[in-house]
């Protein structure tokens, strides 16, 4: 009686990401709602942030650095798109990216130019997702999109959470083109910190930064929903939160 010979399904081959010389793991390329950490508010404007995000509202959140702001606006995206994956598929980060608006873009060198200023999101989503690839891994699943300021004419943004992050970088002109690129079955969130702008210090053209005209205009629309942060919500140690409380005083 012959046998028949037992054939192995052949393997589906994974993506590999280095992680160290020493260390190779798989890229992970799905995610749901269970891979995300469970996230309490250590203040009360984070814990605004994300009820009236849970309510429907976009948000402005603006104050002090070492708030949490960045780390808490991309727990409520990621959240949103675990949650409603029918609607959200993607989230859009957009920044200012002076120094290197005011060198320009050469051909070849960009990815170059605007990775320093990706690592905030990789440092959070590690946290959020357990997971030092996270960041990379989801922009290769094209789950988030980082875009500087130059790049965004003519795009619309639809299905998409807009993270709009260091607001105060921007330009009046630079935030009105932001906000006219929101598409249908999108939602925003806005974060700065107006003491902190680069604008006049580092641009060559002494350009103005747009966030108190458009925190003025953001008042009429009752989409947003405004978050203030002070030196008193400061979570990032109590060695920041004392610098800022000092320098705060010094101005006073």
């Amino acid at each position: 009686m012959s046998r028949k010979r037992n054939r192995s399904t052949p393997r589906q081959k994974e993506e590999i990401v280095i992680i160290d010389d020493n260390l190779m793991v798989p890229a992970k390329k799905t995610w749901s709602k269970h891979d995300l950490k469970s996230v309490k508010a250590l203040t009360v404007p984070q814990g605004d942030m994300i009820s009236k995000f849970i309510q429907g509202q976009n948000i402005i959140g603006y104050g002090s650095a070492g708030t949490g702001k960045t780390f808490i606006a991309l727990f409520m995206a990621l959240n949103e798109i675990f949650h409603s994956p029918q609607i959200y598929k993607k989230i859009i980060i957009v920044r200012s990216i002076v120094p290197v608006r005011d060198s320009g873009f050469l051909p070849g060198e960009l990815d170059e130019k605007i990775a320093p200023y990706e690592d905030p999101y990789r440092d959070c989503l590690e946290e959020l997702i357990g997971r030092a690839s996270t960041y990379d891994d989801m922009k290769k699943a094209k789950l988030i999109r980082f875009m500087p300021t130059n790049f965004i004419r003519g795009k619309t943004w639809k299905n998409s959470i807009v993270i709009v992050d260091e607001i105060q970088n921007f330009e009046f002109e630079e935030i009105h083109s932001v906000m006219t690129r929101v598409g249908e079955d999108s939602r925003v969130i806005v974060i700065g910190d107006s003491s902190q702008t680069d604008l006049e210090r580092v641009s060559k053209q002494k350009e103005k930064s747009g966030i108190k005209l458009f925190l003025e205009i953001s008042k009429y629309m009752p989409e947003f929903s405004h978050v203030i942060f002070t030196e008193h919500d400061i979570v990032r140690s109590g060695f920041v939160k004392s610098w800022v409380s000092a320098c705060e005083h010094h101005k006073k």
